[in-house]
């Protein structure tokens, strides 16, 4: 088995993090047939992620986003190219700086 270990400091609040990770999850979804699923906690969020010869996480924090792969045996011989597409989509996430989606009501402005 080859491991994955990339780790990334970015500049972005909790919430803009969480949104670029709900991101990344979503790519590795549809691009790459993973299973993805999000877990919020009050210091880190963690998306695990699995598929046939592939498994880890993608831990996010205030500062930081750290991605943890194991590849089984066959994907082993493409840990190097797998590795640089993994890195280049999470740089450009990071390197985007999702929008929050504001879930908040407006409030009405109180007439006279």
């Amino acid at each position: 088995m080859a491991d994955i270990q990339i780790e990334r400091k970015h500049g972005m609040s909790m919430a803009q993090a969480r949104a670029a990770a709900f991101q990344w999850a979503e790519q590795a979804e549809e691009q790459f047939d993973m299973t993805c699923t999000y877990e919020e906690g009050d210091a880190s969020d963690e998306v695990s992620f699995t598929r046939s010869g592939v498994s880890g996480t993608l831990t996010v924090t205030r500062d930081v986003f750290q991605l943890q792969a194991k590849l089984g045996f066959l994907l082993g011989a493409f840990k190097d190219r797998i590795e640089g597409e993994i890195v280049k989509n999470l740089d450009a996430l990071i390197a985007k700086k999702p929008a929050v989606k504001k879930t908040a009501a407006r409030k009405k402005a109180a007439g006279p």
